[in-house]
């Protein structure tokens, strides 16, 4: 990658498509208008771009991987009918289809058109790598560069695996590479789909009673929180950051050379956030699919725009469906309810236990009520 002409390289992330074989039209329709309004030199998706889980792809071998290739083609069209380069990771759900993400990678991914980024020497599966973005003078230096990271998926038990501590490694030696190269650390965004346990560090803990609270589950169980002090006022959090069950020194290692300024996820599909923990910027980028849960015409893509000239330094925004599409959604219905379920199991307990105790208390009274007419 390189910059332009203009000295400008702008990225759009877009994250949480979670589609099925029959790709919601409104998720095309986003997908799209942003990408002919914004035009950007390189496209990164960062997880669960199929829902893999359930039974919507069917068949074994050849016949899933044909059903697989065929919804991510369209996904995708958008981007590679444009020749707009394009990387990809991978998420929590994004393998559960029965297929690995090394084989996603390269037999789905690599043959469609300008994908780049290579797998990083060492580590297994796909989504994980490091793509340098060269000075426009055509001098071959790497200005900035962009990591993927391939981030995991469920553990047993329920949660998030901790993230692999070999990726670390294999991150802290490119980066080494990229200093001595280029006779300095270079600056660098991150890109994966699960966020790190730091998150809840650019949050604030507040009261089960102050309005807007969220509520947290597994390591910060019965906690509620709030955006903190670093976020912008136009910022959304509606869930509470699902991160992996264990810290494996994720952001010790990002954060201790200067050279990451930034950390991009998703997975949590209503949260539209960034804020800053010591000297990195943790920013949330919501889902972009209309067939799974969502915050209604609010999904939408994250653009990041770096300056060659000032690459230490970044811009960025979201567009969302309602400002480049419209207000009306194919299944609304659909879109209603499903913005109004619980986004895990940890936050449907609760909501259960609630139904239960009131259809328990309901009952009671109805017994009562009897009881005191025969009476």
């Amino acid at each position: 990658m390189i910059f332009n002409k203009n000295g400008k390289f702008k990225i759009m992330q877009i994250t949480d498509m979670q589609e099925i074989p029959s790709v919601s039209p409104d998720t095309i329709s986003l997908l799209e208008a942003a990408v002919e309004a914004e035009k950007p030199d390189l496209v990164v998706y960062t997880g669960d771009q199929i829902k893999g889980y359930g039974v919507t792809y069917k068949g074994k071998g050849k016949e899933l991987e044909n059903a697989v290739a065929k919804t991510i083609k369209t996904l995708l069209e958008p981007v590679t009918k444009r020749n707009i380069p394009f990387a990809v990771t991978f998420g929590n759900h994004d393998r559960q289809v029965g297929i690995s993400n090394k084989d996603q990678f390269n037999n789905i991914y690599k043959k469609l058109p300008n994908c780049i980024g290579e797998q990083a020497e060492g580590i297994d599966g796909g989504g994980t790598c490091a793509v340098p973005v060269k000075a426009s003078d055509g001098s071959g230096k790497d200005v900035f560069n962009l990591y993927l990271f391939d981030s995991g998926t469920d553990a047993k038990g329920g949660g998030y695996e901790p993230f692999d501590p070999e990726i670390i490694k294999w991150y802290k030696k490119k980066r080494e590479e990229l200093k001595e190269k280029n006779g300095g650390y270079v600056p660098s965004i991150v890109f994966q789909h699960i966020p790190m346990c730091e998150y809840y560090n650019v949050l604030k803990r507040v009261k089960k009673s102050e309005k807007g609270a969220v509520r947290a589950f597994r390591t910060h169980k019965n906690e509620y929180y709030k955006l903190g002090d670093t976020c912008s006022a136009d910022d959304i959090f509606l869930e509470p950051p699902s991160i992996s069950n264990s810290n494996t020194g994720e952001f010790g290692a990002l954060s201790e050379k200067g050279d990451i300024l930034a950390v991009f996820v998703g997975h949590d599909h209503k949260n539209s956030f960034v804020g800053r923990y010591k000297n990195v910027d943790l920013g949330f980028t919501q889902s972009s699919g209309f067939n799974v849960y969502g915050n209604r015409t609010k999904r939408g893509v994250r653009i990041i725009t770096i300056d060659e000239k000032n690459p230490s330094s970044y811009e960025t925004y979201t567009r969302t469906f309602d400002e480049l599409v419209g207000s009306k959604v194919s299944k609304p219905i659909y879109d209603y309810i499903s913005s109004k379920t619980p986004e895990t199991v940890d936050a449907a307990i609760p909501m259960i236990e609630k139904a239960v105790a009131a259809i328990a208390a309901a009952a009671v009274g109805i017994f009562i009520i009897i009881k005191l007419l025969n009476s």
